[in-house]
């Protein structure tokens, strides 16, 4: 089977190539060119019917990841796929089903043939399931079960799957002995350190890793290389465990180039706001220029509620120094499952601070839309600056409570300053 990678790398150009180069306005040889590099992914498993291809990475744009999924806690599939619908409409350019319910592989299918963006998932979840129904541990899982869980979530169309393989048992006594204040917040993390532990034996999905690149080869799956020991704390990060697994992430990184399986590497969680910077170069260096995908990064720990902000803010300054695919962070981060409403607001944060990264690095669409609105603002032109607004359906909602002044807004009313001096 070949993959995305290995067709760039003999230069051959893929109909996703063509798609995802009118998408970014670039040419397709241009595109072809950056998957060689790996400094870029299309993640399009060919059992994703329903897929319009995506490009992450250097040069596109920064892309946003909606993450959607029912929990033992809170289990409405139909509730998950109205999210899905929901984030497609805000325009996140990926999805990640993360469902521990039951029925999760039914909702997962359903997911993948509904959605027309990248769809992701972590396939421990699966097994962690099976384990808890059956002993009420979901860390008594067999590896046989994860590598069943991979191939299950590969062979129904799933685009890029999570999957903790720098979770090594070196890693895991370097937390033990760190004092962090908040341990391991990866629920995969977690899950494999807690089997590690028990079973005196270095992770499976490290021990096996050419393994499972077999089978993410074969569907043309695009790893995501899972940061199971992000800081879930701002005075947790930047430490020895979350740096060690870093380096091994890097050298899995070249050994799955090697197999033409296609990269992104997961990262850095809660980072202060002095070590967001630091963090991206340092993982653009170790993992050779592949994709970033971050997880907020949480500029700070105290803005529950309101994490949608704290993550965009950190996003912005990751997607400055080099980040290209963020993952949203919702209003109900660390407090609940996020409704629809979350959902929304944590796409429309995450485009916020996405579109400002690539007016930033110049990127000429951006640029211009931002042109455009203002001139539609200098013109008191309302339809235009609805029509050029990342959030259409909240402006048109704000304008209509202009209590019938037809060519002003209710802030200024006749005292417009775009009147006063015109």
């Amino acid at each position: 089977m070949s993959t995305q990678r290995i067709a760039a790398l003999e230069g051959r150009i893929t109909n996703e190539m063509r798609y995802v180069a009118t998408q970014e306005s670039l040419t397709a040889e241009e595109v072809c060119a950056s998957l060689a590099s790996g400094e870029s992914v299309i993640p399009a498993n060919p059992g994703h019917t329903s897929l319009k291809p995506k490009g992450i990475g250097k040069p596109f744009t920064v892309k946003v990841n909606a993450n959607i999924g029912t929990s033992l806690a809170c289990n409405d599939p139909d509730l998950e796929l109205a999210k899905l619908e929901a984030a497609i409409e805000a325009g996140a350019d990926a999805v990640m089903d993360l469902s521990t319910g039951e029925g999760a592989g039914e909702l997962r299918k359903r997911i993948i043939e509904t959605s027309t963006v990248p769809v992701g998932t972590v396939p421990i979840y699966d097994a962690a399931l099976q384990a808890f129904e059956k002993n009420g541990d979901p860390s008594l899982f067999r590896p046989e079960e994860l590598f069943e869980a991979i191939t299950r979530h590969a062979e129904e169309g799933v685009d890029f799957v999570t999957v903790h393989c720098g979770v090594t048992r070196s890693c895991v006594d370097k937390v033990r002995r760190s004092g962090r204040v908040t341990r391991i917040v990866s629920r995969g993390g977690s899950l494999l350190a807690a089997w590690m532990e028990r079973e005196g034996k270095e992770n499976p999905l490290y021990t096996r890793y050419d393994e499972m690149l077999e089978i993410l080869r074969k569907h043309d799956v695009t790893i995501s290389l899972g940061d199971g020991l992000r800081p879930g704390s701002g005075a947790d990060a930047t430490d020895p465990a979350q740096i060690e697994e870093l380096v091994t992430l890097g050298d899995l990184t070249l050994r799955a180039w090697e197999a033409g399986v296609q990269v992104m590497v997961e990262g850095p969680g809660h980072i202060p706001l002095n070590q967001v910077q630091a963090n991206v170069v340092l993982q653009k260096r170790l993992c050779h220029g592949a994709p970033f995908y971050v997880l907020g990064p949480l500029v700070t720990d105290v803005g529950a509620g309101y994490d949608h902000i704290t993550g965009a803010i950190g996003g912005a300054i990751a997607g400055m120094a080099g980040a290209d695919f963020l993952c949203y962070v919702t209003p109900a981060e660390h407090l609940s499952l996020p409704d629809i409403d979350d959902v929304r607001r944590g796409v429309m944060a995450s485009r916020i601070a996405g579109h400002a990264v690539d007016i930033a690095r110049g990127n000429k669409a951006a640029v211009q839309r931002d042109l455009e609105m203002s001139r539609c603002r200098a013109a008191l032109d309302w339809n235009g600056q609805i029509a050029h607004a990342l959030d259409p359906a909240e402006v048109k909602r704000r304008l209509a409570d202009r209590r019938n002044l037809d060519d002003v807004c209710s802030m200024c009313g006749k005292l417009c300053a775009m009147k006063v001096f015109s």
